[in-house]
């Protein structure tokens, strides 16, 4: 049997081999042109986005106040840990899909359909979210120049209301035409091609963050000149909380969540590894780079923004517009307004960029119909994959508010990087001696699986103990009885059956539990709106989730070609079926391994 042999076992649980996702980064056929600096332009380019632009002035608005800068510290955690399990993955699998091909090669098919779904709430929807958001600034912008579009092409369909029950959910008449050609004006770019693309993005992203750097300096000098001001806007630093996420501890940890998506920038790097020049030095450096520079910018942001503003005014569309109205400065507020769409513009070139390669290597995979791995004869770009879901990304942003939207793709993004997490202990386990250019720092090692489970329990607690106690969660009673029967199930088995040993890491452990700190509030609120009369989140996730099970049922399931026993992803020709693929192992079609 050869090295690509299938696992014998369930089919829903076959795995790619290291071996196999090795060799496709050396056979694909797009364009190696990104260096160091492009890759940091890149993340950078799409981190510094509506985070920074929209998230941010709602998040201190309706949650955390100034301790808004808390929660990029919080979310800067959960996304440090999980950064360096992507640098070490990517450096050893320089290949397109990102967390989906990482999936693949160590929980399986399954798992792998699952993440890569995901990934559309984390790329496509964010775009959508964030063409939203674009189209607001537009709309500031052309105002200054007397230039005025009519709201029903500028307001999506189903738009958000801020109430004294949080917000609810009503539909109207327009449609956010603006923010879809945004979407079809990028989507036309990456047709062209992602050096091209690339070059844009460059300089889109020293205009943003000039700019904003700009805004920190001006509104620094604003701050000394009206200390008493900043002083009064900044207490209390933390307000006291009013009940649910709004304010105090949890309101910090749910603005965190709510601002967590826009980090999505650092991970979008990976799915650029199969035409990095040289990935394995140059993902790690693009990675951290860009998430330890944004963070920095939005901390400083955040800082000023509350300072100038009070914070309860601050849930605006364009918050940092705002603010600079409120300097007084016209020519400013004109300046700041250009940035915010071109940096929106970069956020939704990555953000499209991303899923296209998504959805590219889940085509070379057959779990997706071929189209959206054909390239272009000239480009070289998977160009009917980019127009298609260009079409279906302005579609999504013509209907649907960014609100609405911005809890799904956090949820998305965390628990995509707790599988992450998982895929680095998985490969640590069974692939000892693998080359690993970038390793993760914090040390580790192999230990018996009693062991794991005794830090599975104690990640549990820690988890369960931050609802009880710092966010007054009403359902950990239920949530700690649930985990202990699992456990001690699970430690049951270990004892009577002796496994082999698992290797545990920090970094990855903690990965996992922020993952957990960012989806536990999500999950909480969009349940908790459900029960109290607004459906429409916990309607749009199941729904989502429905329709990816159907698609992978009728077709990625019957499709897959590693289920049909394909050696290489681009063989042409049927290949053995299932059946033949399990007992003969993963072979070409035409002559046996």
């Amino acid at each position: 049997m050869s090295a690509d042999a299938a696992p014998r076992g369930n089919r829903l649980f076959w795995r790619k081999s290291i071996e196999q996702v090795q060799r496709e980064a050396a056979t694909h056929q797009l364009k190696r042109t990104l260096g160091p600096w492009n890759l940091l332009f890149l993340g950078i380019g799409c981190i510094i986005g509506a985070g920074i632009y929209v998230m941010t002035g709602n998040a201190a608005a309706n949650f955390a106040g100034p301790a808004v800068v808390l929660s990029f510290i919080v979310a800067f955690f959960a996304c440090v840990f999980a950064g360096l399990c992507y640098a070490e993955l990517a450096s050893t699998m320089p290949v397109a899909g990102s967390a989906y091909t990482y999936s693949y090669t160590t929980l399986g098919e399954l798992f792998a359909w699952v993440m890569g779904w995901l990934l559309v709430l984390e790329y496509g929807i964010a775009a959508s979210t964030v063409a939203a958001g674009w189209s607001g600034n537009v709309v500031s912008l052309l105002a200054n120049f007397h230039v005025i579009i009519p709201p029903e092409w500028t307001t999506s369909y189903v738009q958000a209301v801020q109430g004294e029950g949080g917000l609810s959910f009503v539909t109207g008449g327009g449609a956010n035409l603006l923010g879809a050609l945004g979407i079809l004006a990028v989507t036309t770019l990456l047709v062209v091609g992602i050096s091209e693309s690339a070059s844009v993005n460059n300089v889109i992203v020293f205009i943003k963050v000039g700019v904003l750097l700009l805004f920190v300096g001006v509104g620094a000098m604003f701050i000394f000149n009206h200390q008493a001001t900043a002083v009064d806007h900044w207490t209390p630093f933390l307000p006291e909380n009013e009940g649910g996420f709004k304010y105090g501890l949890p309101g910090i940890f749910r603005a965190a969540s709510v601002i967590f998506f826009a980090y999505v920038g650092f991970e979008a790097v990976s799915t650029a590894a199969a035409e990095a020049k040289n990935p394995q030095k140059d993902i790690p450096f693009g990675i951290l780079g860009s998430l330890i520079a944004c963070t920095i910018l939005y901390m400083m942001i955040a800082l000023v923004l509350t300072g100038v503003v009070d914070y309860r005014e601050l849930g605006v569309p364009a918050p940092i517009a705002l603010a600079v109205d409120r300097m007084g400065t016209d020519w400013f507020s004109i300046l700041i307004k250009v940035g915010a769409v071109a940096g929106l513009s970069s956020v939704m070139l990555i953000l499209t960029y991303g899923q296209t390669r998504v959805f590219y290597a889940m085509a070379r995979d057959g779990l997706l119909p071929k189209f959206f791995a054909t390239l272009h004869d000239k480009f070289r770009t998977p160009w009917v994959g980019t127009i298609v879901l260009g079409v279906a990304i302005a579609i999504t942003a013509a209907f649907l508010p960014i609100e609405i939207l911005g809890d799904l793709v956090s949820l998305g993004t965390a628990t995509a990087f707790g599988i992450v997490c998982l895929s680095v202990m998985y490969l640590r386990t069974s692939n000892k001696e693998l080359n690993r250019p970038f390793r993760i720092p914090g040390g580790g090692g192999l230990v018996g699986q009693p062991v794991m489970v005794l830090v599975s329990a104690l990640v549990i607690a820690a988890f369960l103990a931050f609802f009880k106690f710092l966010l007054n969660s009403t359902w950990v009673m239920e949530g700690a009885i649930i985990c202990a029967i699992i456990l001690g199930l699970w430690l049951v088995l270990t004892l009577i059956k002796k496994g082999p040993k698992v290797w545990l890491g920090p970094v990855p452990v903690l990965g996992i539990f922020f993952a957990l700190i960012m989806t536990g509030p999500l999950v909480e609120d969009i349940i908790v709106k459900a029960l109290t009369g607004d459906p429409i989140p916990a309607i749009l996730l199941s729904s989502y989730l429905g329709l990816g099970a159907l698609i992978y049922i009728g077709y990625g399931f019957r499709n897959s070609r590693l289920g049909k026993g394909l050696r290489q992803i681009d063989d042409d020709g049927p290949g053995p079926g299932a059946m033949q693929a399990e007992v003969h192992g993963i072979g070409d079609s035409n002559k046996p391994d």
